[in-house]
């Protein structure tokens, strides 16, 4: 497996796409235009979303390892309708999480909704999450307000690798003929999704030689923005069997 992203890295970079974020909310005309990428909210509510959920997991990270569910702050403020104050609530959310995550650490144990995956339920395996969280709907923002941009390479080289092994990857048996998904960013970086009997794995793809049943290739940011829907088959280049998509996306491991 390729190496990840330090943990101080994780953190800053959760900052800089929060406030990436902020300043797309900022320049939008309306907070109640639809997200075209999250058709079933508003620009309101996709911020509430982000900031609510920075707050429950900077929570659930202070709870500790002993928690055995998803913590609610206590006395949280409501996201304000007012422009100004609800960029200082989504900063003061981001700043709760960043510092759970410092005063924590990288290896602390913490509850996490993944199971059999092939993600630690540690802080640093959260932090790694968050990460690719608030990029993506820092994307889902600047689509909303005409402004999209690539995300960040750095970003993005970890986004593929984490998605497949914290949303993917699982013990539970593949329901279909055995197959392999190939992911090659034009960076240099591959990755390899393997689906049998025993589950769901993901692996450097230039260690496993056989052919894939399908291979996807991008940019590392085009690739991410493909596993998250957020943008269309057409846009990436795929070799082979394009319908195992429609079967790995149907599918729902019992764990």
């Amino acid at each position: 497996m390729e190496k990840t992203l330090a943990f101080p890295d994780l953190l800053r970079l959760i900052d800089e796409r929060s406030a990436a974020f902020r300043t797309a909310v900022a320049s939008a005309p309306s907070l109640d235009v639809r997200v075209p990428t999250c058709p079933e909210w508003t620009l309101f509510d996709l911020a509430q979303h982000i900031g609510e959920g920075r707050r429950a997991w900077a929570a659930t990270i202070a709870a500790g390892p002993a928690a055995t569910a998803k913590s609610e702050p206590e006395n949280a403020p409501a996201a304000p309708r007012e422009r100004e104050a609800l960029s200082a609530w989504l900063a003061a959310s981001t700043q709760e999480l960043v510092d759970a995550l410092r005063e924590a650490g990288p290896d602390r144990g913490c509850w996490t909704w993944w199971g059999a995956s092939q993600s630690p339920k540690t802080c640093g395996a959260v932090a790694r999450h968050q990460l690719q969280q608030i990029t993506v709907h820092t994307y889902d923002a600047q689509v909303t307000v005409g402004t999209p941009q690539p995300l960040p390479a750095e970003v993005a080289l970890d986004g593929v690798e984490e998605f497949l092994s914290t949303c993917v990857a699982t013990t539970s048996a593949w329901p279909h003929k055995p197959t392999a998904f190939d992911f090659h960013a034009t960076e240099g970086r591959s990755w390899r999704l393997t689906l049998d009997g025993n589950g769901a794995r993901v692996a450097v793809a230039d260690e496993t030689p056989d052919s894939p049943g399908v291979a996807v290739h991008g940019t590392a940011s085009e690739l991410v923005l493909f596993v998250y829907d957020r943008i269309p088959a057409d846009a990436v280049r795929i070799d082979g069997d394009a319908t195992l998509f429609d079967l790995l996306r149907e599918w729902e491991p019992e764990e």
